[in-house]
C-alpha cells in the first residue's frame, strides 16, 4: 500500500496526487510542491490515504514542505501581479491586431513563468506579442490556446437550467459528450435545447446517462409485441424513468392502450431496430458541431525515414519495380545482369608501369 494526498491548485481543477512523506497533513491545508511547471502552491482536496501501489502513476513526486505565512503572502502577490499582466497583455494584442481572446493570467509560484491563456477561431501567430511581453515582465512567457469549455470553466455563467455552470463550481475534468446520449435520453436533437454556454454538447447528459442505458437494457422498444395480463399488445410508448409503457390492445377500431409496469409485460417477438430520425444535412452539420472535435496533433511533423525492409516488401508486391529493363546481349530476360563482387575495384586498380 501507498500512500497520497490529492491536491489542487485552481478552485474547480483537476487533482493531483503526491506522496506526503512524513508530514501530518489534512484535507484544507496547504502545501508546496514540485510539478513539471516548477514549484507550485496547492490546497489539499484529499487527506492521507492508502491505495493500491498498482493504481498509482510512479514515480510519485514527494510534498516538499507545508505552506506557511510566507508562502502564502508571495501567492496572494502573484495574483495581484495577474490583474496587472492581463491588462498589459490586452494593450498589447491591441497594438498588434490579433484575432484572438485573452482568458486568463497566471504566475508561476516561484515567478519564473508567466503564462497567458487565450482562445481563436485558428492559429495565430504570436512571435512578436511574445517578444513583447518578454521585455516588459522580464521572465519566461508561454501562451496557451485553449478550447471553448476551458474558456467558460475559466469565466463562468449561467445555464440553461438557471444554475451556474457545472464545470466552473464542481467538475474538475471534463468528460466526452455524444448527441447518442440526446438520443437516448429522448431529447430533442435542436442544437439551442442541448448545447451549453461554450456551444457544445451540456455536460449533464452524462449524469444519467449511465441510467439510460441500463433501462433501455430492461424495457422493451416502441413497436415491439409484447404478453400482458390482458392479452397480446404492441408497444406504443416507453417511459423509460417511470418505467412505465403504453402498449396497444387488440386491432382496428376495437384497439385501446393501456399503461403496464415493465414487469408485467414480457417480449414475445425479438425486439426490432430502433427507427432512426429523418435529419437533414444542414441540422447534421450543425449536431456534429456541438461534439468536442479531437485534439490535433501540435508535433512537428517529422520526415519520413526511408526504410529498407519496407522498399523490399513493396518491390516483392508490384512486379514492375522488381524488373530491370532487358539490355541488348542480355539472355536473361527482366533480370539485372551480372557483375561479380570485385568488379569495382578493377576500375581503380592503379596501371602498372610498362617494363623497358
Amino acid at each position: 500500500m501507498t500512500k497520497i494526498i490529492g491536491v489542487r491548485f485552481k478552485p474547480v481543477g483537476k487533482m493531483y496526487y503526491f506522496d506526503p512523506l512524513d508530514f501530518e497533513i489534512k484535507r484544507g491545508d496547504y502545501v508546496i510542491v514540485e510539478t513539471s511547471r516548477g514549484i507550485e502552491y496547492g490546497e489539499v482536496t484529499l487527506g492521507i490515504k492508502e491505495v493500491d501501489e498498482s493504481s498509482v502513476v510512479k514515480p510519485l513526486k514527494g510534498v516538499l514542505r507545508l505552506a506557511d505565512e510566507e508562502d502564502t503572502r508571495r501567492f496572494k502577490e502573484n495574483k495581484e501581479k495577474e490583474k496587472e499582466a492581463y491588462r498589459i497583455c490586452l494593450e498589447k494584442i491591441a497594438a498588434h491586431k490579433l484575432d484572438m481572446k485573452l482568458i486568463e493570467v497566471e504566475y508561476t509560484f516561484d515567478g519564473n513563468k508567466l503564462l497567458f491563456y487565450f482562445t481563436a477561431d485558428g492559429r495565430v501567430d504570436f512571435r512578436e506579442l511574445v517578444k513583447d511581453l518578454a521585455a516588459v515582465f522580464r521572465t519566461r512567457i508561454e501562451l496557451r490556446q485553449i478550447g471553448v469549455r476551458d474558456e467558460s470553466k475559466t469565466l463562468g455563467s449561467i445555464g440553461v437550467c438557471g444554475r451556474n455552470l457545472c464545470c466552473s463550481q464542481f467538475l474538475g475534468e471534463f468528460v466526452p459528450v455524444s448527441i447518442k446520449m440526446a438520443k437516448e435520453q429522448g431529447l430533442s436533437l435542436n442544437p439551442s435545447k442541448i448545447s451549453g454556454a461554450c456551444g457544445r454538447l451540456m455536460c449533464c447528459l452524462k449524469y444519467e446517462q449511465d441510467t439510460y442505458e441500463q433501462l433501455i437494457k430492461e424495457s422493451p422498444r416502441t413497436g415491439a409485441a409484447v404478453m400482458t395480463p390482458e392479452g397480446r399488445g404492441t408497444v406504443v410508448s416507453v417511459a423509460l424513468l417511470k418505467g412505465r409503457v403504453k402498449v396497444r390492445l387488440g386491432e382496428g377500431d376495437e384497439s385501446t392502450q393501456k399503461d403496464f409496469s415493465v414487469n408485467e409485460i414480457s417480449a414475445i417477438d425479438s425486439l426490432p431496430e430502433p427507427e432512426e430520425e429523418i435529419i437533414t444535412d444542414e441540422e447534421l452539420k450543425l449536431l456534429e458541431e456541438l461534439e468536442d472535435p479531437e485534439q490535433e496533433d501540435k508535433k512537428r511533423p517529422q520526415k519520413p525515414r526511408h526504410n529498407k525492409h519496407k522498399r523490399q516488401e513493396q518491390s516483392k508486391e508490384d512486379p514492375e519495380r522488381r524488373e530491370y529493363p532487358k539490355k541488348q546481349g542480355d539472355n536473361n530476360s527482366g533480370r539485372r545482369p551480372y557483375r561479380s563482387k570485385n568488379a569495382h575495384k578493377k576500375h581503380f586498380q592503379k596501371k602498372q608501369p610498362e617494363e623497358n
